[in-house]
């Protein structure tokens, strides 16, 4: 395991995704790098393909965020209305 390698780890299918992942991450004291596939030239068509963004977490951490991951893919979301 290489200590200085980063490691692709799970492909992100929305901004809100994203930022719920990047948040847990942090406050484990994880430092993801997010790789957004949109482009402005080609008006988001390769988000389509790809998915919104990728993410990848240095290798020693891979499994943490792994778990981190799948607990928050879990969750069920939960949409309030203001009435």
């Amino acid at each position: 395991m290489d200590p200085n390698k980063w490691v692709k780890v799970h492909v992100v299918e929305s901004i809100f995704e994203m930022d719920m992942i990047r948040d847990a991450l942090e406050k484990e004291g994880i430092q993801p790098i997010i790789k957004e596939h949109k482009d402005t030239a080609y008006d988001g068509l390769f988000v389509l393909q790809k998915g919104y963004a990728s993410l990848s977490v240095m290798e020693p951490d891979k499994d943490r965020a792994l778990t981190i991951i799948k607990r928050i893919k879990s969750l069920p979301y939960v949409a309030h209305s203001k009435d």
